[in-house]
């Protein structure tokens, strides 16, 4: 039981740090660079990263450059595992996105609603970036740095714009990099077993 209230104690320290940060940031949310880069921020948005990642693929595939073409593979094989966890966590947790929960309150509990203001956690356009960025930077080490400040711009960007929760944001992270992970063993486990003849 020590173990339960200990994990209690967090995450309620953990929501109480988010809404300090919030209210803090949320009065710059109407500011036109703030508004300004989040629509620019919206190129992380899962339609714009897939036909992205799918573009690099295809292109890789019609100049016959593989390496290219492995590179957008691993964007998309990334970013759909990334979008997929997001999603699974997304709808068994009810969280109010910070502008919403700046007006109406703030509550945060297991559920499955869809509705937008009930969606914060965790960040799926910072678990989408992140698991492209690293994708790219796995295959062209030249790009990490550029593709690494753009994921990092995408997820630090929905905090002043009251999309996100500092938690949303770092959980949001933390997937995109496993993802990453996760399916660039995949990807170099079939490549091992298909040059293997196995």
């Amino acid at each position: 039981m020590k173990i339960v209230e200990t994990l209690k104690d967090t995450v309620s320290a953990v929501e109480a740090a988010d809404l300090r940060v919030t209210r803090a940031l949320a009065p710059h949310r109407h500011k036109p660079e703030v508004r300004e880069a989040g629509r620019w921020s919206e190129i992380a948005d899962q339609p714009p990263l897939i036909a992205i990642s799918a573009g690099v693929l295809v292109a890789g595939l019609v100049i016959r450059r593989a390496g290219v073409a492995r590179t957008g593979g691993r964007m998309l094989a990334a970013h759909l595992l990334a979008t997929g966890v997001k999603t699974t966590i997304k709808r068994s947790i009810d969280r109010t996105r910070p502008d919403e929960a700046l007006e109406e309150g703030y509550r945060a509990e297991p559920g499955d609603s869809e509705a937008h203001e009930l969606s914060s956690f965790p960040s799926g356009h910072t678990a989408g970036a992140v698991a492209v960025a690293e994708a790219v930077a796995r295959e062209a080490p030249a790009l990490a740095a550029p593709m690494r400040l753009f994921a990092a711009a995408v997820a630090l960007v929905q905090l002043p714009r009251a999309k996100h929760f500092v938690s949303d944001v770092v959980v949001g992270a933390a997937i995109g990099w496993a993802s990453e992970r996760a399916a660039s063993a995949a990807i170099d486990a079939a490549e091992r077993r298909l040059t293997s003849g196995n």
